[in-house]
């Protein structure tokens, strides 16, 4: 992805989160000549990879398939110091815009439809190989719990969620002719590095062309910390 693509991505998610209401921590907006002065006071942001998170999976066609997401808070697996079990981010999908499938080895989470449009959730259950199996499979939406057909697809109204259990397939888009979706995940704590499995191989971390200067740095740039 452009640098100058990320920049606009970031401008565009700006404008919908205040029209939304919802307000970031101050460190969303720090440039990368702020974060140069910061000190290991801040370390955590940096070692739990709170910020900002933009991929397109690898795709080259972010609109298509691709997500904005914010972590506002996280833990860590290996450092006790950051002792928080659960993480929370709010992610941003458009109309169509599809996250692909994938499941998380440890990790399980709440995926809640904040305002704004529709969203559509496809799942299955995995298979030991990874694979999709043919089993019914359980969801549990809001207290309410039941079993569907393997790949239902499932409408997230604003207001309402769903949990995703670890080793659960899950795909998710903004519904058609619905709007912008803002979404909240609360969940166990996330290392994106190690905890996903995609259906297919994908790119989780975009490789940058620095065709301007970043707006802001995504959480996987942040300099040392002095």
């Amino acid at each position: 992805m452009k640098r100058s693509e990320l920049n606009l991505i970031m401008r565009d998610a700006t404008e919908f989160l205040a029209h939304m209401n919802f307000l970031l921590p101050p460190f969303a907006y720090w440039s990368p000549a702020e974060w140069r002065t910061r000190t290991r006071e801040y370390q955590e942001i940096k070692d739990c990879m709170l910020g900002w998170d933009i991929t397109d999976f690898g795709s080259g066609d972010y609109y298509k398939i691709g997500l904005l997401m914010f972590t506002i808070r996280n833990g860590h697996y290996s450092k006790p110091q950051y002792a928080k079990p659960y993480a929370e981010k709010i992610l941003i999908t458009r109309e169509d815009q599809v996250t692909p499938y994938h499941f998380h080895w440890k990790k399980m989470e709440d995926i809640i439809n904040r305002g704004g449009g529709n969203l559509l959730v496809q799942v299955y259950n995995s298979t030991a190989e990874g694979d999709f199996e043919k089993t019914r499979v359980r969801v549990s939406m809001d207290g309410r719990n039941s079993e569907v057909e393997a790949g239902s697809v499932l409408r997230v109204e604003p207001g309402e969620s769903i949990s995703i259990p670890s080793g659960q397939y899950h795909q998710f888009w903004g519904e058609k002719g619905t709007g912008t979706v803002l979404l909240g995940e609360v969940s166990k704590v996330n290392d994106d590095t190690i905890d996903n499995r995609f259906k297919e191989k994908t790119g989780r971390f975009p490789e940058i062309e620095e065709d301007v200067e970043p707006l802001y740095l995504l959480g996987n740039e942040y300099p040392d910390l002095a």
